[in-house]
């Protein structure tokens, strides 16, 4: 139990950060969820969005970044 709490732990201190840096994206006026790409679709009764090119460059962040955390941990 003591391993599933701190994994939980974990878990919620990574969301706050990840918040948080959205956030202050958002005021800094980085285009995220609007840039080229991000698909979005608006019926009558309906909207249906999906942000490619958004997930994209987060994904080769997130992968830059845990790369060099790895090479940098060895």
């Amino acid at each position: 139990m003591v391993q599933l709490g701190k994994a939980l732990l974990g878990l919620g201190i990574l969301l706050v950060v990840a918040g948080g840096v959205l956030m202050m994206a958002g005021r800094a006026g980085l285009p995220l969820g609007r840039l080229p790409g991000d698909f979005s679709f608006r019926g009558k009764n309906v909207q249906v969005y999906f942000p490619l090119g958004t997930s994209l460059v987060i994904s080769v962040i997130l992968s830059l970044l845990l790369y060099l955390l790895s090479k940098w941990h060895r």
